[in-house]
């Protein structure tokens, strides 16, 4: 699952990935039964939270534990346009600290571990948030975090550090988002960082942490032989910004011991590419040590393969967002045998993107048809609701259902009508050929839709070849396992099907809708949405900027570009040996980690 960063999938947003304002998902078809002390609504809110703050609790030592989930970690640095996505933030939760963390209910919460406060201290003439971090903070090497760490964080997601083109950057994250309203961020001292904004950015809480980008200066200072990362700044000389810049885009690619240390209750001690990484508490870690001794985080992209483990004792706690309806079914009936099952709705939404770079989405005709015959009716039916009973089609690209400013701007597009589809491509000129599939000027109506291996969108691109047939397009299924990787963020597709994951922040769907955007692989284009969205940015009543969004949304949806389908439901699941864990929507089942304990310990 691509995670869409604000700052920086699913990837989206404002120093997090698709962002917006805080809401829950539903408990779906969740059941409690098993070990689960207190239900499952209960698992959503930590043991370490008071108020809006949170404190890592006193727990046991538990020994090791070992996790499933789809697909593997890949990237250390998580912030950058062609790494960020959700499997790397389900590890980096426990590795990377943060000024604010989000419990299972998705409340922002100031991490009073590492911070002293978090405030906005001026209004006028310009917005300041003065970030004080706590004293005596380290990395697991022992070095200090603190406000260099901060600082490095906005220099490379500021989009102001361009190249003599004057259209590309130095540094490559997956968005810029707030960073880029940032027009003075300086260390006032080690413990104090102090960022003005050129224009009021209602969404600072999602800045420096909420998606993994808060990473360890002093080491890309040794790597690079700059002294002082603070003293670098958007506008150094071309040879300093490409040496640094150089080192943030590539150098955390994957897991080197000395190149990535742990700042939060866990570091990495060991990572198997395309396997497992495996987490230790961190000696260093300013709060209480975690419970489990030692965390082992699988890959298992087979979910009835994650429920065999989890049957055996193989591992302990079962995490998918792509869940399989078979694989539900059995754990729902798992009750007896001490095993506790939930779903919910989750802040992630599966899609189709459009490649408008393509000739042959570049013909709006093509693109409304492709929708036209699209029965998204017939997919939630057979591929959600035996795990999530109550799943509806989705019908927005910004917000989501039981929030303000959630409107359906799809129904009247994705209608299911094959009839319809065919007769807007005659209107324009497609004729269906001898074997039925419509061409125009020698050209047949076929595409490939890309996606990773899950079975889920396998059967998903195999109901959509059977309904769009009838209207005489022909599509053909690309299933590509590594399709995430590098291919969705470099283009090389027709049409793209996979989930962006979204923290709860408005601003989060920015990078990925707006002309241009860090994001915005298929090339979507709205003038109408890109004023929107900057005048949205700009607003500090929150009323005031769901509007401006609700105006996006609507233009976006009238490019005719990109296609939601479902939400996708998160399902876990764990034994008798956790008192209760919770598949928290941006960072999955490990967010609170740090707290898990035996039954009645």
């Amino acid at each position: 699952m691509r995670r869409s960063k604000a700052i920086p999938a699913i990837a989206v947003m404002a120093g997090a990935a698709l962002m917006l304002t805080a809401c829950g998902g539903s408990s779906g078809g969740g059941q409690d039964n098993g070990s689960g002390s207190g239900g499952l609504a209960s698992a959503a809110i930590g043991k370490g939270e008071s108020g809006d703050t949170y404190t890592a609790p006193k727990v046991n030592d538990i020994g090791p534990v070992v996790v499933s989930t789809d697909k593997p970690f890949t990237a250390y640095n998580n912030a950058t346009a062609d790494a960020v996505q959700s499997y790397n933030s389900y590890a980096l939760i426990q590795v990377l600290a943060r000024p604010f963390v989000l419990d299972g209910n998705n409340k922002v919460l100031l991490n009073k571990d590492v911070m002293d406060s978090v405030e906005v201290t001026s209004t006028s003439p310009k917005q300041v948030v003065t970030w004080k971090i706590k004293k005596g903070v380290t990395w697991s090497d022992g070095a200090a975090w603190n406000c260099k760490d901060f600082y490095l964080a906005w220099l490379a997601q500021s989009g102001t550090d361009l190249k003599p083109d004057g259209k590309t950057t130095y540094f490559l994250p997956g968005g810029t988002t707030g960073y880029s309203q940032i027009d003075s961020a300086k260390c006032q001292d080690d413990q104090t960082f102090v960022t003005e904004f050129s224009s009021p950015f209602g969404d600072w809480k999602s800045l420096f942490g909420i998606s993994d980008d808060l990473l360890p200066a002093h080491v890309l200072e040794k790597q690079t032989g700059v002294s002082d990362i603070t003293q670098v700044t958007p506008k150094s000389p071309a040879d300093i910004l490409t040496k640094v810049s150089d080192f943030w885009n590539t150098g955390w690619k994957g897991f080197k011991a000395d190149l990535a240390p742990g700042s939060g209750a866990y570091m990495i001690s060991d990572w198997q590419q395309g396997s497992s990484i495996t987490l230790v508490r961190n000696p260093k870690w300013a709060g209480n040590p975690g419970g489990p001794a030692k965390i082992t985080l699988k890959a298992i992209p087979d979910s009835n393969a994650q429920v065999q483990a989890l049957q055996n004792n193989e591992e302990q706690v079962l995490s998918s967002a792509q869940p399989d309806a078979n694989a539900a079914q059995t754990l729902q009936g798992l009750g007896s045998s001490g095993i506790t099952y939930g779903a919910n709705a989750g802040l992630n939404f599966e899609h189709l993107d459009l490649n408008l770079k393509r000739p042959i989405f570049q013909d709006e005709a093509v693109r409304k048809a492709f929708g036209q015959c699209i029965n998204r009716n017939e997919l939630v039916d057979k591929l959600i609701k035996q795990v999530q009973p109550d799943a509806k089609p989705f019908n927005s690209v910004i917000f989501f259902p039981g929030m303000p400013g959630y409107a359906d701007n799809y129904s009247d597009k994705l209608i299911s009508n094959p009839a319809t589809a065919k007769a807007t491509l005659t209107s324009d000129g497609w004729a269906p050929g001898p074997d039925g599939i419509m061409a125009k000027g020698g050209q047949k109506l076929s595409f490939k839709i890309s996606h990773t291996d899950i079975p889920r969108r396998k059967q998903t691109v195999a109901l959509l070849q059977q309904e769009c047939k009838a209207a005489g397009i022909d599509i053909q299924d690309d299933t590509d396992a590594n399709f995430l990787d590098k291919r969705v963020s470099d283009s090389d597709y027709d049409v793209a099907l996979f989930a962006w994951s979204v923290a709860p922040f408005h601003s989060a769907g920015i990078t990925t809708y707006k002309t241009g955007g860090n994001q915005n692989w298929n090339g979507t284009t709205s003038p109408a949405a890109d004023a929107a969205f900057a005048k949205a940015l700009s607003q500090t009543d929150d009323a005031a900027a769901v509007t401006d969004y609700q105006t996006a949304d609507k233009a976006i949806a009238d490019t005719y570009s990109t296609f939601p389908l479902f939400q996708p439901p998160n399902m876990w699941a764990y034994t008798g040996d956790i008192d209760k864990a919770y598949f928290q929507s941006y960072y999955g089942s490990m967010w609170n980690a740090n707290e898990w304990q035996k039954p009645n310990a």
